[in-house]
């Protein structure tokens, strides 16, 4: 990732002071690690968060593909459940951006702030596909 995590951290905590409703958010890369998450989600549950998130992106992404233009471009996911709405969006080169906010939520200004601070930042995101290490011993 291009950015300080200490940086990042920052404007995360402020997308979630300024967006009434909003109670988390993180960035995670395409597979699901975290990059980065507001100070009170803690590390179990950004980790979980993180999972969630790839996984349903990924589950988009499908839906795309099968059912969208054939390119599998997502822009948007968003979950509502009992007590809570997911609000995923791709935030530069393999990377999301995760926000938890309260049911009540206002749901169009969420997704507002969520592309304001993804246009403002989403080019210092990116977050490229890990690959395994190679021993440089045949196997």
């Amino acid at each position: 990732m291009s950015t300080t995590n200490s940086n990042l951290e920052w404007l995360l905590e402020n997308l979630v002071k300024n967006t009434p409703g909003a109670g988390h958010a993180l960035v995670l890369s395409r597979d699901g690690l975290k990059l980065c998450h507001t100070r009170e989600l803690t590390v179990d549950k950004a980790d979980q968060l993180s999972a969630i998130a790839a996984g349903m992106q990924a589950l988009s992404q499908s839906a795309s593909m099968e059912f969208g233009d054939g390119t599998g471009g997502v822009r948007q996911s968003m979950t509502e459940f009992h007590g809570g709405l997911l609000f995923i969006v791709e935030a530069g080169e393999g990377a999301h951006l995760a926000v938890l906010a309260a049911d009540d939520a206002d749901v169009g200004l969420v997704g507002h702030k969520m592309d304001e601070l993804v246009e403002q930042i989403g080019e210092f995101l990116i977050a490229p596909p890990r690959h395994p290490q190679h021993s440089g011993q045949p196997a």
